[in-house]
């Protein structure tokens, strides 16, 4: 248990209080983002909250989860225990003060915390009133204090039910199933978040159990003695690193306190992770400008000294120091001024120049004491250099030569006669075959077809000027209009439906994951507003007499092959001879009939069932109408939900690591279904 210090500050009159509680069971979503998934596990991550604002304040070291059946949870921490003594405004005790008025809690005023993550004092009340049931039990002044809440009310007064020498407070509540769609805890979301959190208060024990089901019950436990430089280690893993010793600095500085590691990798992408009290801003801030100001300024300032750059090279660019770094920035501050209610970015002017010299005088130090590894990361940046400048060339030579000065579009392209971006759409098919099908079969008022030769290349271990060396990549940033990465410009776009369509076998895949691949590392912005779609061209055509229809999956084949009267023993009994795959339609065509017509005359039903492995097998009107007609059309949108995971996915799956692959693949092998060999 944590050392119990400073008890004498933290009594009921450490608790502010702002307002009550009748807004939040109206609008729920203003106090937890949403009603879904999302809000109902933000009521875990408030509550978890708090323990973390004790571990910060030095007063716990152990928060333990509990997922109880029915939808109930148990957050328990042994910090110091929420004040049980009466609230000399409210004339409630401390504890009901917390739980029933909205900003009600130790983090508005003194004696409280100095720092504090959360939504600011509103999160153990707003679980409260979107809470069917709340039982808060305290442990502290030698006794065991209970009080119990329905929907945000008391049920009675706070009452002792023991003793006990320990402290610390345990939060027990059930979700309230009329405000919440969904009401299931997410295991892996929380163990993610868990862990995160765990990395970011060093020292602290964060113990997770799923106990809702007696046959399966789970627990995981999270300790991480490093803190951040364990975070850093920890995003690196597999990856072959140019300087094994992590830096890190942390330093109180103006009674705000800093903390930041950094190391490279011999990869092309950055990732840098800021983080304010415990929460991730996305977007950014002046923590992370003045991050990158210290980093740039000081890796060229040693680099000049020790003669590593010459005197007549230019400097090193921001670009050429963050390829290939991952780093952690955590700061601890009393005021954070975030902008919006999100808190995805930090606005505290004088956190950049704090973070600036903080950063500079340690990293120097660093460089200074660690020469091979110093050289190691400058070297790094060199090579970044001259790609970048490799790159400009590169890009320089395609805008003179391409479409976005006036020029000519790629040859193999068959572009739509619309100008208006938002009406016009682009597939990116798979081989000339497929092209020539998809050109005959569109509109070609607003739907242009650029055909790819073969794969591209794979970006995930390309820099930029080996990308634009490659044929297939170079006319695809033509054809969109928009320049490439830091050149960007969405506003250039040529179509507001970017559509990848490929073969539904394993090379289709892989193709539609090269291509995911490039615009996930280089068009991010094409994704994020949502340009990006993926063709869902259907697996079978399933005929009857002059009766047709198409199914995009299995169980979708056996009901249509129901709905015209085959029956599912006649689908079990001829499954080999109906799924017969169509490698030359016209000449297969014939075959299949008769095998179909073998197997279907004693049940009177005549079926011809066609598996389609490519989009070269479909007719220009069978393609229409199945995959590019708007009004029959299926597609699937792709979205990134979660930018952290799926950067580790595709470093995983694209990358140069082959044992995290290989592990992978045996993991998910058994549930892999119509793998074409």
């Amino acid at each position: 248990m944590a050392e119990n210090t400073q008890e004498q500050e933290y009594g009921a009159e450490s608790i502010t209080v702002l307002e009550g509680l009748d807004p939040v069971r109206k609008r729920p979503g203003m106090y937890i983002g949403s009603t879904s998934s999302q809000g109902l596990h933000h009521l875990i991550w408030e509550v978890v909250d708090n323990g973390i604002d004790e571990a910060m304040a030095g007063h716990a070291d152990t928060i333990t989860i509990k997922l109880l059946p029915d939808g109930i949870v148990s957050v328990e921490d042994n910090g110091r225990g929420i004040p049980v003594s009466k609230h000399k405004i409210t004339g409630l005790s401390a504890l009901e003060t917390v739980l029933t008025k909205l900003h009600a809690g130790g983090k508005f005023g003194g004696g409280g915390y100095k720092v504090s993550g959360g939504l600011h004092g509103v999160g153990v009340s707003v679980v409260n009133a979107l809470s069917s049931y709340l039982r808060a039990e305290i442990q502290r002044e030698g006794k065991i204090w209970m009080q119990e809440f329905k929907k945000g009310d008391s049920q009675g007064d706070i009452i002792t039910i023991g003793d006990s020498k320990k402290t610390g407070t345990t939060i027990i509540f059930q979700p309230d199933d009329t405000i919440f769609t969904e009401l299931e805890f997410k295991w892996n979301r929380i163990l993610d978040r868990m862990r995160q959190q765990a990395y970011l208060t060093k020292n602290i024990t964060i113990n997770i159990f799923d106990l809702r089901k007696k046959d399966d019950e789970k627990k995981y436990r999270f300790y991480f003695e490093g803190g951040i430089k364990s975070y850093v280690k920890a995003l690196n893993h597999g990856k072959s690193l140019k300087n094994e010793t992590i830096f890190y600095v942390g330093k109180e500085y103006e009674e705000n306190f800093i903390e930041l590691a950094i190391q490279y990798n011999d990869e092309y992408n950055e990732n840098v992770l800021p983080f304010t009290n415990n929460i991730y801003n996305p977007d950014g801030g002046t923590h992370l400008i003045g991050f990158k100001t210290a980093l740039t300024r000081t890796l060229n300032s040693y680099a000049r000294s020790k003669n590593l750059i010459k005197e007549k090279d230019e400097n090193l660019t921001g670009e050429d120091v963050r390829e290939g770094l991952t780093a952690v920035i955590s700061l601890k501050l009393q005021e954070p001024q975030f902008e919006g209610q999100t808190k995805g970015k930090l606005g505290n002017a004088e956190i950049k120049s704090q973070v600036d010299k903080v950063m500079g005088e340690a990293l120097m130090t660093f460089l200074e004491e660690h020469p091979k590894e110093a050289e190691a990361i400058i070297g790094k940046c060199m090579l970044s250099a001259q790609a970048r400048i490799a790159a400009r060339t590169a890009r320089a030579s395609i805008l003179r030569k391409g479409a976005l000065d006036g020029m000519t579009l790629p040859g193999k392209l068959s572009d739509c006669s619309s100008r208006k971006a938002a009406d016009c759409e682009i597939y990116i098919v798979e081989g000339d075959s497929a092209g020539g099908s998809a050109k005959q079969g569109r509109d070609r008022k607003f739907q242009a077809i650029l055909p790819l030769r073969g794969k591209i290349l794979n970006v995930e271990r390309a820099r930029l000027d080996k990308m634009l060396a490659n044929t297939e990549i170079k006319n695809l940033v033509i054809a969109l209009g928009t320049n490439i990465d830091d050149q960007l410009d969405i506003e250039k776009l040529r179509y507001h439906r970017i559509i990848i369509m490929t073969d539904a076998d394993v090379d289709g895949a892989h193709i539609r994951t090269l291509l995911l691949t490039l615009f996930f590392r280089h068009f991010a912005p094409l994704i994020t507003n949502g340009y990006l779609y993926v063709a869902q061209p259907p697996l079978y055509r399933i005929q009857k007499g002059t009766k047709v229809k198409y199914a995009y999956s299995d169980e979708e084949k056996v009901n249509i092959i129901k709905e015209f009267g085959g029956g599912e023993d006649m689908e079990n009994e001829s499954h080999e001879e109906i799924e017969t795959d169509v490698e030359e339609a016209s000449d297969k065509e014939e075959e299949i009939e008769e095998n179909v017509e073998e197997t279907t005359r004693k049940h009177n039903v005549k079926l011809n069932v066609q598996r389609y492995k490519g989009l070269g097998e479909m007719n220009p009107e069978q393609l229409w109408e199945t995959t590019m007609n708007p009004e029959t059309r299926l597609m699937k949108q792709i979205s990134i939900n979660d930018a952290e995971k799926a950067d580790k996915t595709f470093e995983m799956l694209m990358g140069d690591h082959v044992p995290s692959r290989k592990h992978f693949i045996q993991t998910h092998a058994k549930s892999v279904q119509n793998l074409d060999t």
